[in-house]
């Protein structure tokens, strides 16, 4: 069972939002996730990006591999 770190879309057409998730690799987009993780809003200007890095912090320790999206989100949060 491979976990990833990805986002899952929220909003309505045109105006997305999307959470930050772990969940198994072989799960749907909008798939139950194993836990949330923060998330990213990309209709304001700055992007909102809330991110509970402890808790993302333990599942890459557990081997979780984030997404490409996910990636360059954690480091804009942290920057």
């Amino acid at each position: 069972m491979a976990v990833k770190l990805k986002l899952t879309r929220l909003g309505s057409k045109k105006h997305p939002f999307y959470r930050v998730v772990a969940a198994n690799d072989e799960t749907r987009r909008d798939g139950r996730p194993l836990e949330f993780l923060g998330y990213y809003n990309p209709m304001v200007n700055p992007a909102d990006i809330t991110l509970d890095t402890d808790k993302i912090n333990q599942w890459l320790t557990r081997g979780a591999e984030p997404t490409d999206t996910v990636r360059s989100l954690i480091k804009k949060h942290t920057a």
